[in-house]
């Protein structure tokens, strides 16, 4: 595996160890009554008056889905590029594609999408 390649599994380990964190944070603050105290608060200083535990328990599911989801994508994409498959490629794209919506992923976008990064893991 050429050098300029080599590091790339671990941006997507990395992005995976930070959607853990994020999600270990988030469940810590529901675990804690007074971080549920806090988000209802803040839920209601919203202007949220109407069933307040129902719309945070839906939010903390959207919550926990979207980063679970974020960290099953970069570890598939960790495992499928450190492996050298296309797989891992295709995922990688779809990560640094959806990264690309707060901007910090086009380089890696740009980046993935080179002919000699496609050649690397087999994708034409």
């Amino acid at each position: 595996m050429s050098g300029s390649v080599r590091w790339l599994p671990f941006l997507f380990a990395a992005g995976a160890v930070f959607w853990l964190v994020q999600l270990t944070q988030a469940a810590a603050m529901v675990a804690a009554p007074v971080g549920r105290d806090r988000l209802q608060q803040t839920l209601m200083n919203a202007g949220i008056t109407h069933d307040v535990s129902a719309v945070l328990t839906a939010y903390l599911v959207l919550i926990f889905a979207f980063e679970a989801i974020a960290v099953g994508l970069h570890g598939t994409a960790y495992y499928g590029l450190r492996r050298r498959r296309p797989w891992g490629w295709i995922v990688a794209v779809l990560v640094a594609g959806a990264w690309s919506l707060v901007i910090v992923g086009i380089p890696v976008f740009v980046f993935l999408l080179q002919r000699k990064t496609r050649e690397a893991y087999g994708v034409q």
